[in-house]
């Protein structure tokens, strides 16, 4: 999407207030599209395991979801080229291409939007209606789910405005009740190591994976409105992060504390995430406490399956210069994903993990370098780095020992030394480059002057 960034030529700049109002939507919109899916079931079942060091597993858990997501909002928004390119062109223009589209993969066909009709089906549908198959309520899912896309420029307007704040009521119903008749007392003994157990679980949401991706439909949805400075349209996404990411925190930080109140109780013990969940809820409201959770996965997940497909959509359209239209794009999104979905649950997370743990480390890596390109050049450090923390991560991930000596193993971040020890090496090399090229070399506006 193109917008002009003439100053002050720009023409039907919004009001304060509208602005604000704009901006918030935004917010809502960018938080239902990274709520969703596993991001229900897993701070409880982390928390649970952490016990008495409960807060401790849930700040892993915000660290590499909230903070890393909000980050790459800031960064992406912030690059030269004000998109997700302007971040990965440091490891090449081609690689990162391909990095992108490998995260696309992941995100939207692969495993995104497939677990979203998995986990409503598994975690409420299927108790409540246990003659309904799966492969029918799955159309009846993915149904949905296309009539609202299909309206591109209604995705955030639907979202933001309606489906979100209904979400957010009903979390907060969940969490109150929570807090005021707790199950226990969150003083168990952890079972795991809390910070690694929160860090490695944050991964599996994938919002620290792909969170660019919702920029450009958020982008589209304020321009449509009239924005049309560039500047001034990524400071609105920007701060629309900074609101989603403050309301991931805190259902984030009410539902670790839910699982945390069952860390004493043998009867919660065992229980897989989906399980734990619903025994939570079952507990604290009994059978409507079962329809409540319904509710909120279907809206969780509907909202998520929804903004992923547009974007998957609009980047494909993007990618192919026009040539493919969006409307069949979004049924051939909607249409794989389907089929993907009747793999099931654990056969999805199980195919995530090994995707998130390669590709995490380098985009992690480049997300902190493009922050710290604001205030020294790390073009060459960032692609020394994201290279060692991508083979580091590819080694750790098929098996290879040696990776497993390497410090802060343990915590899954085996990744971290060889790509500051490769940064190091990059920022040396930057360093000599410019030498180098006033030696053998003359830039073209050098020669044009001699």
């Amino acid at each position: 999407m193109n917008m002009n960034n003439n100053g002050g030529t720009e023409i039907m700049q919004g009001g304060r207030n509208d602005k604000l109002k704009m901006t918030i939507v935004m917010g809502f919109t960018l938080f239902a599209t990274w709520f969703g899916a596993g991001n229900v079931i897993f701070p409880p079942f982390v928390a649970r395991q952490a016990g008495s060091g409960w807060v401790i597993a849930d700040i892993g858990f915000l660290l590499t979801d909230v903070g890393l997501s909000v980050l790459a909002v800031w960064v992406t928004m912030t690059s030269h080229t004000h998109d997700i390119y302007g971040v990965v062109d440091k490891v090449g223009r081609v690689p990162g291409k391909i990095m992108v589209a490998a995260i696309v993969m992941c995100i939207g066909f692969g495993v995104g939007i497939p677990r979203t009709a998995t986990v409503t089906y598994e975690m409420g549908v299927s108790r409540l209606l246990p003659d309904l198959p799966y492969w029918l309520f799955g159309l009846i899912f993915f149904g949905v789910v296309l009539l609202v896309t299909l309206r591109p420029s209604k995705v955030v307007d639907i979202v933001g405005n309606y489906l979100t704040p209904v979400l957010l009521i009903v979390l907060m119903v969940l969490i109150v009740k929570g807090i005021i008749s707790p199950i226990g007392e969150a003083d168990g003994t952890p079972t795991v190591v809390p910070l690694r157990e929160g860090l490695i679980s944050g991964y599996q949401t994938m919002d620290g994976l792909g969170p660019f991706l919702p920029c450009g439909i958020l982008v589209a949805a304020a321009v449509a409105k009239g924005y049309k400075d560039q500047n001034e349209v990524s400071n609105m996404t920007v701060k629309a992060g900074i609101i989603a990411g403050s309301l991931l925190a805190l259902v984030y930080s009410g539902l670790a504390y839910l699982g945390a109140t069952t860390s004493g109780i043998s009867s919660f013990e065992g229980l897989d995430q989906a399980a734990l969940l619903l025994a939570i809820v079952e507990s604290l409201m009994g059978n409507a406490g079962v329809v409540l959770l319904t509710v909120i996965v279907l809206l969780a997940c509907l909202t998520t399956a929804i903004g992923l497909t547009a974007i998957i959509a609009e980047y494909l359209e993007d990618l192919s210069g026009g040539r493919l239209k969006n409307k069949f794009l979004v049924c051939a999104t909607v249409g794989i994903s389907y089929a993907v979905s009747n793999l099931g649950l654990s056969a999805i997370i199980s195919l995530a993990v090994p995707i998130l743990s390669v590709m995490y480390a380098p985009m992690i890596v480049l997300f902190l370098t493009g922050w710290m390109d604001h205030f020294v050049d790390c073009r060459t450090a960032g692609c020394f780095a994201a290279y060692a923390a991508f083979f580091t991560a590819v080694l750790d991930t098929i098996g290879v020992e040696i990776v497993s000596a390497l410090p802060f193993a343990n915590f899954g971040l085996g990744w971290i030394v060889p790509a500051v020890v490769a940064g190091i090496i990059g920022a040396v090399a930057g360093k000599l480059r410019p030498a180098q090229s006033g030696a053998y070399g003359k830039s073209s506006a050098e020669k044009q002057s001699a």
